[in-house]
């Protein structure tokens, strides 16, 4: 018996056989879609449950005020964040940059909660996740440096892979961690074919040292190599004054009293002073740290008042900080405006030991800065000197592009 055939040569029995098949496996598919469907919906509105729930337990968090309003149930809210999956790190993270401290540390147990349980289960922490926002400056340091040490927990050639690009980071602890990187692989580098390259990565890490003891380190070891490095520049110290005094500063009556700099610097200027006539006279440090010693430089004036001002030219205005040292009690002002002051004396004097942010406007800006010594007579109590240096919020000098110390013999604008 013979098939059927039609003009075309085609079997309609084999035809409509093929149909039904593609209709089952159409109908197999609409099927198993069907049953995948409720499920992937379901998935979908467990994980917007989730976000909605960690949203809120972070809102109660971040809610708590500087003196602890709030704390009890941020501590509840804690409780339950920390029970959130991997996938609740990342947003918990970025509320750091809404949160005071108390709440930034209630955030941090979480994170390291959910991450511990994470690893426990013998599941992975989202690493490609956290990378990207230690990328993101535009977050909180402290919890981009968190995010820093998960990816490092995860995943150690990342994290040095993430540290490479992080030699001038704004973040002083992300920026230590690179320059450290540089510092090891130039120790490592013993031969004496490879100081070359040695040097070559000790100069990479002076372009984002900010740290004294790494930059003392690296200095070190470029001196070693026959390598001077200007500590001065590096720093951005401000090493040329003029300094005005002594004013009257007996029983400390100095602090609070308002002598005539205060009113207007004018070099041109004379005034009467704690003992005569005083008028303003140049000082300059060839010192490292660019300390001005009013003490060894000039006088050890006990229960005074000095004056030392400066003037800088600034390419465009911009944000910026003027981190100061000193033993003595102090005020500061940026052309004109009063921005900080200290009456505190004789408790040490160090690197940055005071940080203040200020806006540095276009052209010349007239920073001035009042000391004041005591009259004890204690050896420990005999010191008259100061430090100050311009620096960005990370702690590096501005570059010479963009900053230039008026030379004593241009002449000071009247504020």
């Amino acid at each position: 018996m013979h098939a059927v055939q039609t003009a075309g040569g085609k079997n309609p029995a084999g035809s409509l056989c093929h149909r039904i098949a593609n209709n089952a496996r159409c109908g197999l598919t609409l099927f198993l879609l069907a049953a995948c469907l409720p499920a992937a919906v379901c998935a979908a509105d467990q994980d917007a449950a989730t976000d909605e729930a960690t949203a809120k337990l972070i809102a109660t968090i971040t809610a708590v005020g500087g003196n602890g309003e709030g704390n009890v149930p941020a501590v509840q809210a804690l409780k339950e964040l920390q029970k959130q999956p991997a996938s609740a790190i990342v947003p918990v993270l970025s509320a750091f940059s809404d949160a005071g401290i108390i709440s930034q540390n209630l955030l941090r147990s979480a994170v390291e909660s959910i991450a511990d349980s994470t690893v426990d289960a013998g599941s992975k922490l989202p690493v490609e996740e956290l990378t990207a926002f230690v990328e993101d400056t535009d977050h909180h340091p402290r919890a981009r440096r968190l995010a820093f040490e998960l990816v490092k927990q995860s995943d150690e050639t990342k994290a040095t892979e993430l540290l490479q690009g992080l030699l001038t980071d704004p973040s002083p602890e992300l920026r230590r961690d690179a320059v450290q990187l540089r510092m090891d692989a130039a120790a490592a580098l013993t031969g004496e074919e490879q100081q070359k390259e040695a040097v070559a990565l000790y100069q990479e890490a002076m372009k984002g040292a900010v740290d004294d003891d790494q930059v003392k380190a690296i200095s070190a070891a470029l001196k070693k190599a026959g390598i001077e490095v200007d500590l001065q520049q590096h720093f951005g110290f401000l090493t040329q004054w003029k300094v005005v005094g002594p004013f009257d500063n007996k029983d400390k009556v100095g602090f609070a009293a308002v002598y005539p700099p205060e009113k207007g610097v004018d070099f041109d200027a004379t005034y009467d002073g704690q003992s005569g006539e005083v008028k303003w006279q140049p000082l300059k440090t060839e010192d490292d740290y660019g300390i001005i010693d009013v003490a060894e430089q000039l006088e050890n004036w006990k229960g005074s008042v000095v004056y030392a001002a400066t003037v800088v030219d600034v390419a465009e205005a911009r944000q910026a900080e003027i981190r100061l040292g000193t033993p003595n009690a102090w005020k500061l002002w940026v052309n004109g405006k009063l921005l900080f002051g200290r009456e505190e004396y004789h408790r040490g004097m160090k690197l940055d030991q005071y940080r203040v942010p200020v806006e540095l406007k276009q052209g010349r800006n007239v920073i001035l800065l009042k000391v004041c010594q005591n009259e004890q007579t204690e050896n420990w109590a005999q010191r008259y000197r100061f430090q100050v240096r311009v620096c960005d919020p990370a702690g590096s000098a501005l570059p010479a592009k963009e900053i230039r110390l008026i030379s004593w013999s241009e002449p000071a604008p009247a504020e």
